[in-house]
């Protein structure tokens, strides 16, 4: 059979679209086309062979069917190197069709409208698209697939040239991509209609991944380890590490990226100029401007929460780093440090350190809100939705419910807001969590703990080490005290304020203890327990 060489081409996004046509033109391939991708081809001067004159049939229920045709699917799924399909395709007048370039409907971005109503998100579903693609990928042997602008180039020279190994491996590679198009296209077709349906559940009945490879890290939590970092979809003005640039230092490691996120999770939680240090994915300082304390005075109190940790640290700040900050920055060792911008000053000043990651976040979230988290265990994954951080209390001095005072004695004015700063932080911390702190700076912090009173020591051993007094502090834990004996611990070391979520058994006991002692006390009914 003697044909000349054909492609199809039939896109919604005709980014790149009469460029490859050009080039395919050029070669020698007639040009079949549909709708508004041939409307754009002839704009531009092309020739091109409507689908409806190619089957001798026109589109019928306004577009809904074109592509579904033996004359179509034939010349797509065609084995050429078979005698017998290729006299079979000559009795029924099919002819190849050697290149299909297709993309689907903008079914997400349909979806996505506000108000969008669900007759017009379902027309949104491509039927013809998707079948053209997954015949072209199973035929790659025989059939060039295009999904993707970024590979027109690589595919008209090699479309053009000799038919070497490389071109072989490259039909594969493309046929590989159209299956996961058209595999993310029916998962995000599946998600809206559970989302829309009268028994949706916060937590969908089947969890559907996609999440493309972006970098393969060095190695993972341990060097014999292997890892990659792949991204998730993120919605508008939420925390993403993912779009982060890199302004110097070496490669991330799966280790930075972990503590990272709990450095920008934690950050992302203080309103005012802040900036958090993390070890091994736990705060070891934390400090908020007082007034108009520059971002330099900022970091240098956090910093000094636990200068001993702080080294070899991640760092955050929310606000551009100064020639100031980065030069305190650069006093100590640290793995990584990430805020919405550096001025020159500080770029130049952090060039210096070969070793320190430096990254810029831009634009900075706006969304303070975690992602649903995921957690493999064996056989499975556990999926719950964020632990997002409730209000408890509105300055000046309104609580806000289910939080309420639970002392006889209520907290001073200057103690609900380093009630609520130690809250803030207590978030991030691993469990038990206990925070200390007074002024807009962390004091000592005690994490990790099998039991909530040996927090309660570590943070304030930690904090006597470091020089700093706990007089009059706020104390925060993350979760209730089983004893009064946690709180009695506060009080010894200085503690004139406690915030926890309450809820225990002992709950009169503690409370008792806390009156007993002089202390102020809220029970905010809501714990952050962070167990891993």
């Amino acid at each position: 059979m003697t044909t000349p060489r054909r492609a199809l081409l039939s896109v919604s996004d005709k980014t790149g679209i009469v460029a490859l046509a050009q080039g395919l033109a050029a070669a020698g391939f007639e040009l079949i086309s549909t709708g508004g991708t041939a409307r754009a081809l002839q704009a531009a001067g092309l020739t091109v062979t409507s689908v409806s004159s190619l089957t001798g049939h026109a589109e019928v229920f306004e577009g809904r069917v074109k592509t579904l045709h033996p004359k179509v699917h034939g010349g797509i799924l065609g084995r050429w190197d078979a005698p017998a399909d290729r006299a079979e395709a000559e009795t029924h007048g099919i002819a190849p069709i050697e290149v299909v370039v297709v993309n689907l409907y903008p079914f997400a971005a349909a979806a996505a409208r506000p108000g969008a109503e669900p007759a017009a998100v379902i027309e949104e579903i491509d039927i013809g698209g998707p079948a053209l693609l997954r015949a072209a990928a199973k035929n790659h042997a025989h059939t060039w697939v295009l999904v993707d602008a970024a590979d027109h180039d690589a595919a008209l020279a090699a479309l053009t040239g000799p038919e070497p190994t490389a071109a072989r491996a490259l039909r594969r590679t493309l046929a590989a991509k159209a299956f996961a198009h058209t595999a993310s296209y029916d998962r995000t077709i599946a998600d809206w209609f559970e989302r829309e349906g009268v028994d949706a559940a916060p937590l969908p009945p089947t969890l559907r991944l996609e999440a493309p490879r972006v970098e393969v890290l060095r190695y993972g939590e341990n060097p014999h380890q292997i890892a990659a970092l792949y991204r998730l979809p993120v919605e508008a003005g939420r925390p993403d590490l993912g779009r982060a640039e890199q302004l110097g230092g070496k490669a991330l490691s799966f280790n930075n990226l972990v503590d990272l996120d709990a450095a920008l999770g934690a950050v992302l939680d203080l309103a005012g100029p802040a900036a958090v240090v993390v070890k091994h994915a736990n705060p070891c300082g934390a400090a908020e401007a007082q007034g108009d304390d520059p971002l330099a005075t900022v970091y240098a109190r956090a910093r000094a929460t636990d200068p001993v940790s702080a080294f070899g640290g991640i760092v955050a700040l929310n606000r551009t780093v100064d020639g100031a900050t980065a030069a305190l920055l650069a006093e100590t060792f640290l793995e990584a440090v990430i805020a919405p911008d550096f001025n020159d000053e500080a770029r130049a000043l952090l060039a210096s350190k070969r070793n320190l990651r430096v990254l810029r976040l831009d634009p900075w979230p706006t969304i303070n809100a975690d992602a649903p988290a995921v957690r493999s265990i064996a056989g499975g994954l556990l999926v719950q939705s964020a632990d997002a951080l409730a209000p408890w209390w509105s300055a000046p001095d309104t609580l806000l419910a289910p939080a309420r005072i639970a002392t006889v004695r209520a907290p001073s004015a200057v103690e609900l807001r380093d009630l609520d700063f130690a809250w803030r932080v207590a978030r991030h911390v691993k469990s038990n969590a206990i925070v200390c702190a007074r002024a807009g700076q962390v004091l000592g912090i005690g994490a990790g703990q099998m039991s909530r009173v040996d927090s309660s020591r570590i943070a304030t051993e930690k904090a006597r080490i470091a020089g700093h007094d706990l007089a009059g502090c706020a104390v925060s834990s993350d979760a209730f005290f089983p004893f009064a004996d946690g709180v009695e611990a506060a009080a010894a070391a200085g503690a004139t304020a406690v915030i926890q979520p309450g809820g225990s058994v002992r709950d009169a006991e503690v409370i008792a203890a806390a009156d007993a002692l002089g202390l102020a006390m809220i029970l905010t009914g809501r714990r952050h327990f962070r167990h891993g």
